[in-house]
């Protein structure tokens, strides 16, 4: 039985090939392979090899080699139709037949696998060749190195209009349907190259087919970039560059990096970011951000820091939110310093600094109010306005027993109170959020959150959230361990560990963004009219308190040892014991000092 193709890739894309043949065979990590005794002949020097970036395994003791089904056909003794529904069956994909129709255009599509196979390794043959020094001087200067050229298939094509014509018409292949894959055109005197002059660098689908070609000029030629449009193959916006290599690396760190240009997606690949995928230099689609679901439950999408916020950018964000954060993973923004790209970046910084930035990557909700919000600074916009922006951007973008948190977020960033965004009567009034009709939020206000009765440790808190500056300068004098609310020990903990440059309570809102019931507590700490935490008229009144606060913690402290002292001096009296004369001493100065 023929089974339709796609659903066969799907199934080997989804079959970890290593972890698979490792059930069989115990395999050592070798350089981005791994190896092992063959199972299908004897042997003691290990030549059996698996290929997990192309998905393919080879020994070459016994010469036996291909992909999982062809290896559980081999090693379990299976015809063909049953060693697919057994994976299937794993990897949870359901197989169809395959239509006649299907049929016909498979034989199409294979053929145009071959044709696109013929010319990567005449384009990698040439770039070797003296007749390629041009690509090979610009891949040099990019600083790409051999085992970088070698892994992502990187060839040249040369200043010739009949070089790779003449590779195919030696072949034996169809011309017109090189031309139907993009790779030649035809003109008066028949077909010529399409590519010329040109680094270049093949797309693979999950499965390791060549499917797509983009042409970076090396010289003067226009355009600069020169892709491959859509094909019997191919469909622009769909496929994603390195998602066949990066989808692996996404499966141990749930996480894959999203870059603009292949060049930029193999400069981190060379530096070790190995979950980094490009978009092609498309603009990015909702097929795209369901092919990134499928191998990471966290995404982030990296941008120039001088095209972060162009029209475009902000476009992709909302289809890659709609699509992701809906779906229940993470979708986060990073953006570089202005005037760096990824290659540049990682090239002059390398991979650390690239990996800080990818760990400061923001919320991509985030990302969009955040610069509706600092309209405000401006003076022309009004906190009406921005709340009813930021209201529509949280409910199109995240699902919604998430709207209340970036509600909360956003109340707090306008110097709102929350209460009043969650009670109907002032939410309708200055934005929107929510409906009058709504019971759960008619009514009186209400506390937003279970903070408790005033005490030190909330006051000390609501200091540091409206005088950020004060974070650090007292935070080698506190120990959060004296805190007795546990959650207040965690505000104050990630205040000292993140919060200490923070210039604005928003920035301290913000540490608090992927964690609702410390957010709900910094948010209600942080109102503009809590009744119960003393306002101070400055930093330095402020300060004062604090100061104040500190002395209580310390006679706290001075008790709580008294009473050990005394518990102390109580079992030696029991016991009959003597009691030591540094005890006696410490025992008199603390009760001396507490009673003045």
């Amino acid at each position: 039985m023929a089974f339709d193709r796609s659903s066969l890739r799907e199934v080997l894309a989804r079959t970890d090939l290593v972890a698979f043949i490792g059930q069989y065979v115990p395999l050592k990590k070798r350089g981005n392979d791994f190896v092992g005794l063959c199972p299908f002949h004897g042997e003691k020097t290990p030549s059996f090899h698996v290929h997990p970036d192309r998905g393919f395994y080879k020994c070459f003791g016994c010469g036996k080699g291909g992909d999982a089904i062809s290896f559980l056909m081999e090693r379990e003794n299976l015809p063909f139709p049953e060693a697919a529904r057994m994976l299937a069956v794993r990897a949870g994909v359901e197989l169809e037949p395959e239509r006649p129709d299907q049929a016909r255009a498979r034989s199409e599509k294979e053929r145009i696998y071959e044709i696109n196979a013929v010319a990567a390794a005449y384009f990698q043959r040439t770039l070797a060749s003296p007749e390629g020094s041009r690509g090979s001087e610009y891949a040099r200067g990019r600083g790409l190195d051999d085992e970088t050229i070698a892994r992502f298939a990187i060839g040249y094509a040369p200043d010739r209009w009949d070089g790779l014509v003449a590779e195919l018409t030696s072949r034996g292949l169809d011309l017109a349907l090189a031309e139907r894959a993009g790779l030649v055109r035809t003109g008066q005197r028949g077909f010529y190259d399409f590519y010329r002059d040109r680094l270049m660098v093949p797309t693979r689908n999950t499965t390791g087919e060549i499917v797509a070609f983009g042409g970076r000029s090396v010289g003067d030629g226009e355009p600069k970039y020169l892709n491959t449009t859509t094909t019997p193959v191919y469909t622009k916006g769909q496929a994603l560059f390195a998602l066949e290599i990066a989808r692996r690396a996404a499966k141990e760190s749930g996480t894959l990096v999203v870059v603009e240009g292949y060049l930029d997606c193999i400069a981190l690949h060379q530096a070790g970011i190995a979950n980094a995928v490009a978009s092609l230099g498309t603009a990015f689609t909702a097929e795209q951000a369901d092919e990134l679901r499928k191998y990471a439950d966290r995404i982030i999408l990296c941008y120039d820091g001088d095209a972060a916020g162009n029209a475009a950018a902000l476009r992709a964000i909302d289809i890659a939110a709609t699509k992701i954060e809906r779906a229940g993973a993470s979708l986060r923004i990073c953006v570089l310093p202005a005037g760096e790209d990824p290659d540049s970046f990682v090239r002059v910084r390398g991979r650390a600094a690239f990996e800080r930035l990818l760990a400061e990557a923001v919320p991509a909700v985030q990302f969009k109010l955040d610069p509706r919000i600092a309209r405000l600074e401006t003076g022309f916009e009004n906190p009406a306005a921005i709340a009813r922006e930021a209201e529509e951007i949280v409910r199109r973008l995240v699902p919604r027993e998430e709207w209340d948190r970036w509600r909360t977020y956003v109340a707090m960033r306008l110097g709102l109170s929350v209460d009043d965004l969650r009670a109907a009567a002032r939410v309708d009034a200055i934005a929107g959020f929510g409906s009058r009709s709504d019971p759960a939020l008619a009514g009186t206000r209400r506390s937003g959150s279970n903070i408790g009765a005033p005490s030190n440790e909330r006051e000390l808190l609501a200091i540091f959230i409206e005088h950020p500056d004060l974070i650090a300068r007292f935070a080698d004098a506190i120990e959060p361990l004296e805190f007795r609310d546990e959650r207040y020990r965690r505000i104050l903990l990630a205040l000292f560990e993140r919060g200490r440059d923070a210039e604005s309570s928003g920035e301290i809102f913000s540490l608090f963004i992927d964690d609702a019931e410390l957010l709900a507590i910094v948010a209600a700490l942080g109102q503009a009219d809590r009744s119960s935490t003393p306002r101070y008229r400055g930093v330095e009144e402020a300060k004062a308190h604090v100061q104040r606060i500190l002395e209580h913690f310390e006679r706290e402290r001075e008790r709580r040892r008294l009473d050990e002292l005394n518990r102390e001096v109580d079992t030696l009296l029991e016991a009959g014991n003597p009691i030591p004369e540094t005890l006696r001493q410490e025992l008199a100065t603390l009760t001396k000092r507490l009673q003045s």
